[in-house]
């Protein structure tokens, strides 16, 4: 049994945020149903570069594995009439869309409630569905820009600094998976359905956490700090070894006596400058410089195997280096996918593991793969009824 088995989720998705956050569900065995445009050559991520041939991309491959995907031209007043029949067949309906395109579409759960009233419709925008802003289109990088995220990142002096990932896409998405998997569990205990509003806005907002706090409560301004510093925990920052970098994290008293004896200068603990966190903090500029010294006398496999279960340390890999890890591969991370064009394609497995279930991993779908399957299970349609609504722009 798949943990999630039995769960039907419509989605007009495209890109990352959205895709990323249907993709975990289908992993876990929900029927995720893409809904593609037919006069577009479907999802836009299936022609992102540089790995894009035959209408398929690894872009596309690495977020749509394990769905399913139908074409249906929402645009016109057929295809929402199929649409709104394909939702008396599902628990939710998800988007990625602009914040204020669904009410326009017409796939909202005021406007599909009478044809389904357990119905979840859930959207995952870049501004939210209300507020002055839910028009506008946004991307990763603006609202790492916006909600402050840049200007805490990169060195002081310096320019502000995007994160090398998509990072607010990505948790969004995964806010998304877990909001529209609590609106269908509402649905199921209450029987009733409703809206689930997610936005990259909110989430970026709500990473601020802390530092969030501290400014509000008491009107702290955080600094950007040298070489990836914690703001506040001494030491627990970058270090420069003789070959590399590595990150060492003293975020526990303990661990910065022991530190300072596998440096080979018990001193540095026992000095009242640097007694204890508050200590370290204040006079942080005496101590820094003092452990920069010390980490350059090795390269970093010396520092790892000396400091690695003693003190929190890492290195810091290139993404090759990164996917070399040896616990990549005991936690399994790395999956191998049958794909008709992308020979021995790889990717990265699923996180979340469970003890009763095993996921099994298949190749994103071509456009409209599933036309005569879903079309035919949920609507009763025929290969000709299907062949005269292909002709028409339908599907």
């Amino acid at each position: 049994m798949k943990p999630l088995e039995g769960v039907k989720i419509l989605s007009i998705e495209q890109y990352g945020a959205g895709p990323f956050a249907t993709l975990h569900l289908a992993d876990l065995g929900a029927e995720v149903i893409k809904i593609e445009d037919p006069s577009t050559g479907g999802e836009v991520s299936r022609s992102v570069v540089p790995y894009a041939e035959h209408g398929d991309s690894l872009f596309f491959q690495t977020f749509n594995r394990n769905k399913k995907s139908i074409t249906l031209n929402l645009k016109s007043s057929e295809g929402i009439e199929m649409f709104r029949e394909l939702t008396k067949h599902a628990d939710a309906v998800f988007n990625n869309l602009r914040g204020d395109v669904p009410e326009k579409l017409g796939i909202t759960y005021q406007a599909l409630k009478d044809v389904n009233p357990k119905i979840v419709t859930c959207t995952l925008s870049g501004f939210g569905t209300s507020g002055s802003r839910k028009a506008d289109p946004a991307y990763d990088y603006l609202l790492q820009a916006m909600l402050g995220h840049m200007s805490l990142t990169g060195e002081p002096g310096g320019p502000p600094t995007k994160y090398g990932i998509s990072i607010i896409d990505f948790s969004t998405g995964m806010m998304g998976a877990l909001a529209l998997m609590i609106g269908i569990f509402q649905s199921r205990i209450h029987g009733l359905g409703c809206d689930v509003d997610i936005s990259m806005f909110d989430t970026a907002a709500w990473e601020l956490t802390y530092l969030a706090t501290w400014h509000l409560t008491k009107g702290y301004e955080p600094p950007r700090t040298a070489n990836s510093a914690h703001p506040a925990l001494v030491p627990s920052q970058l270090f420069p070894t003789k070959d590399g970098h590595l990150i060492v994290m003293c975020n526990k008293e303990k661990f910065f006596p022991i530190l300072c004896e596998l440096l080979g200068a018990p001193e540095l603990a026992a000095d009242e400058l640097f007694k204890d966190f508050t200590a370290r903090f204040h006079n942080k500029e005496l101590l820094i410089p003092q452990l920069i010294a010390l980490f350059q006398n090795e390269d970093t496999a010396t520092w790892l195997e000396r400091l690695r279960g003693k003190v929190p340390v890492a290195p810091v890999n290139s993404v090759e280096q990164a996917l070399q890890e040896p616990l990549i591969k005991e936690r399994e991370m790395i999956v191998d996918v049958e794909h008709p064009h992308f020979e021995q394609l790889k990717m990265l497995g699923q996180p979340i593991k469970l003890s009763t279930f095993q996921p099994q991993y298949h190749a994103g779908p071509a456009l409209g793969a599933h036309n005569d399957e879903i079309y035919g299970k949920m609507l009763q349609l025929t290969s000709s009824d299907l062949a005269i609504l292909r002709e028409k722009g339908i599907v």
